[in-house]
């Protein structure tokens, strides 16, 4: 393992950090101040942004104009998103767009993978099943027709990012064999109805229900492996997500308690506030390590006592206890100005807790490290 980032993934840091310099948190209304979504449609100005920097075409072959790299450059440039809230399905499109690429038809990456990496086609994944708690893949069922080999889905997944606005959404599904496929949808053909649903961070979700929805055979990834690769990618994403949010949050702390005095001192130089700040310092070098340990063992595909699927459960738990950590002593050290809504921290605050649920809390990931230990020989 080589923490070392290479030229390339500096350089799409570097690009990331201008593209998302031109963004502020404050964008948008705030999610407390409406019940509703905090605006219809992602931010598609940055979006054109990041499409003419080439940080939509990270993961795509260079042959469908891609630049090429890896899971680890994407999380570096995930990780500069999540510092200034970009509101952009960033992590989706592209994780979706690898799975296209890895495992879709020959039909299916050519008339995505080129347009995707040009900005002009956005995708997003249904990974959080029907309630937020059942394996996402359980959630709708798929049956091929054995004359025209097309498929037919039924069923619903919840909580869906950005579907209200992509134009494909890759939705996986179990068949009758038992066997998982990954189908992509489009939102406006017959059987496709989505009903509104809004995250903790304001942001509008969709609630996606397939009644008979039909798709060609040349639109679904019957690879075995192919949603468990995309959920991994998407999970590791999420961490590098909390990553960025907590460093940008811990920044902002330091900031305020070294500027705000008390008894004529900065409380900063307090001992039980710089013990509490030191202790959330911990957990982000704790959350960046075993990131980059599972971005490591996804872009390598090195082998190691337990699947990478354990490295990844390790840093999934690792960012929803810690960015929840963060959060909280920035609201403690911040006092009421942290819940002040012309102050940005209690933004950061609603995203930290939808990071921290996205694709499974703590205790979920911890199940399923459990599960890898008693499968696998540690000796």
């Amino acid at each position: 393992m080589d923490f070392t980032f290479t030229e390339e993934q500096q350089a799409a840091v570097e690009a990331a950090k201008a593209v998302f310099a031109t963004t502020t948190p404050d964008a948008v209304p705030s999610p407390a101040l409406t019940t509703r979504a905090v605006a219809d449609d992602f931010d598609r100005a940055l979006w054109n942004n990041l499409a003419q920097s080439d940080l939509l075409s990270l993961l795509i072959d260079e042959e469908h104009d891609g630049a090429g790299l890896d899971a680890i450059a994407l999380c570096l440039v995930l990780r500069e998103s999540a510092r200034t809230l970009a509101r952009v399905p960033l992590l989706e499109n592209s994780a979706a767009t690898h799975a296209v690429q890895t495992y879709g038809s020959p039909e299916l990456k050519q008339r995505t993978l080129s347009a995707t990496a040009r900005g002009e086609l956005v995708l997003t994944v249904a990974a959080n099943g029907r309630t937020g708690h059942d394996p996402a893949e359980l959630a709708v069922t798929a049956r091929q027709d054995p004359n025209d080999h097309s498929w037919t889905l039924d069923g619903t997944q919840t909580a869906v990012p950005w579907a209200h606005n992509a134009d494909l959404i890759m939705v996986p599904a179990h068949t009758p064999e038992g066997r998982t496929v990954l189908a992509a949808l489009h939102r406006t053909q017959d059987g496709v109805t989505l009903a509104d649903q809004y995250s903790t961070n304001g942001e509008r979700l969709g609630e996606l229900h397939l009644d008979s929805a039909r798709v060609p055979t040349t639109d679904v990834i019957d690879t075995e492996g192919a949603w468990d690769s995309l959920r991994t990618l998407l999970t590791t994403g999420t961490c590098a997500l909390a990553l960025g949010l907590g460093e940008a949050v811990l920044a902002m702390s330091s900031d305020y308690t070294s500027k705000r005095e008390q008894f004529g001192h900065p409380v900063a130089t307090f001992q039980a506030v710089a013990v509490q700040a030191a202790d959330r310092y911990i957990d982000l070098r704790a959350m960046e390590v075993t990131l980059w340990q599972a971005a490591w063992r996804i872009a390598t595909a090195t082998d190691g006592t337990l699947p990478a699927a354990g490295d990844v459960a390790v840093a999934k738990i690792w960012a929803s206890e810690g960015v929840r950590r963060v959060v909280q002593t920035a609201q403690h050290l911040h006092g009421g100005f942290g819940a002040d809504t012309d102050y940005p921290l209690h933004r950061y605050h609603a995203w930290a807790k939808h990071l921290e649920l996205s694709l499974g809390p703590a205790a979920a990931h911890e199940e399923t490290l459990g599960n890898l230990l008693a499968a696998h020989s540690l000796s």
